[in-house]
């Protein structure tokens, strides 16, 4: 990706800002593959002589193990909430920003030439992720070249290490860092008084009783979330790392339930990925 390419994104990032995120829930439907009626978003038109320079989301595939869709190149748990997370929060960017937004989001693999025409990229559900060599080349190159991995929704103690271990291939002398409260990235469009716990729907459910917010049945500690990042050698921001918490579902599920959609999706999904997706771009 070129500087150019990130300065023309960055420029066309001048957010509507509100005194709060006010949205209207939009009627939910499944698509298992990308379909052709989107799932229900409403679609919208790109200036056809600046197709290149609109923000497209981008969800990384990768080969996973462990059981499951774990077996080693046979899918992968990348797939989760997709497409219609994607398609969300890609909808709620052209909706409440002026950022010019690709209404088709794409998936791809680091190995693919194409990554590095995009700024942005999210990995989710990283706890039996496994990367080739290749890859590990690949998103060294990216991250270091000025682009920007957001990675989302794992939990306890053994897919942490998991993926510490695999971000440990990409940076062997670069640790992941805990962002304060403080940092810039949970204040520079929506002001977040908390880092935001945002549970699976169907944990939100079970736990809204007792005001539980984080997803039982892992191992070690799932209570306390995290945002750690990764900085290169000149304290830009390369990667923020979303543990214990699972953003992707609360733009994904925004339409299944009112209650869900006002306490998750409206109050802390979708401002956090507001947050970061301007903080990215602009820095």
């Amino acid at each position: 990706m070129t500087r150019t390419r990130r300065l023309v994104a960055a420029g066309s990032l001048v957010m509507v800002l509100t005194a709060g995120l006010v949205l209207a829930q939009r009627p939910f439907r499944r698509g298992g593959e990308l379909p052709a009626d989107r799932a229900g978003v409403p679609n919208w038109q790109t200036d056809a002589d600046f197709k290149k320079d609109v923000f497209t989301f981008v969800r990384i595939e990768y080969d996973s193990y462990r059981g499951g869709y774990g077996r080693r190149g046979g899918g992968g748990s990348w797939t989760t909430d997709w497409p219609d997370a994607d398609l969300n929060l890609s909808f709620r960017l052209q909706q409440l920003t002026s950022l010019r937004v690709n209404p088709d989001p794409i998936t791809i693999r680091l190995t693919d030439p194409k990554l590095f025409d995009y700024p942005f990229i999210y990995i989710v559900e990283p706890g039996r992720l496994g990367f080739s060599e290749d890859e590990v080349l690949a998103l060294r190159k990216y991250l270091l070249n000025g682009g920007f991995l957001m990675v989302d929704d794992f939990w306890g103690d053994s897919e942490w290490d998991n993926f510490h271990r695999e971000i440990k291939r990409v940076f062997p002398d670069r640790e992941p860092t805990e962002l304060p409260l403080e940092h810039e990235i949970f204040h520079c469009v929506y002001n977040l008084k908390e880092k935001p716990q945002i549970p699976s729907i169907h944990a939100a459910w079970q736990g809204k009783d007792e005001g539980i917010t984080w997803e039982r049945g892992h191992d070690g500690n799932v209570k306390d979330v995290h945002y750690r990042a990764l900085f290169d050698d000149k304290g830009r921001m390369m990667s923020i790392i979303c543990h214990n918490t699972d953003n992707g579902d609360g733009w994904e599920r925004e339409g299944d339930d009112p209650w869900y959609f006002r306490e998750f999706s409206e109050k802390k999904a979708y401002p956090l990925a507001i947050n970061i997706i301007t903080y990215a771009m602009t820095h």
